[in-house]
């Protein structure tokens, strides 16, 4: 019995990360500016990280979870890099 509610919570966890990414993609395509545009990029990376974790948790994989890091340790770079690009218009001095 707690199996089955664990299930249902983790695939209604993974529907609401999916529905985050919609709405951040929406907001990606339609920002008016630049930094709202990395914003979103940054909160997607978080979604995917997250949807990455629950269905590692469903399945039962590490590589899921190796994923998962990968995914946040690019995404922290990226960020930075577009940060630095968006202050001064270059990323390497």
């Amino acid at each position: 019995m707690m199996a089955h509610i664990l299930l249902w919570a983790i695939m209604l966890a993974q529907v609401m990360i999916v529905v985050a990414m919609a709405c951040y993609t929406y907001r990606l395509i339609r920002g008016p500016r630049a930094q709202d545009r990395v914003l979103c990029l940054d909160g997607m990376y978080v979604c995917a990280m997250l949807l990455a974790l629950t269905v590692g948790i469903r399945t039962g994989s590490t590589f899921y979870f190796e994923a998962a890091l990968i995914i946040a340790v690019l995404g922290f770079v990226s960020s930075v890099a577009l940060a630095k690009f968006l202050m001064r218009g270059e990323v390497i001095e």
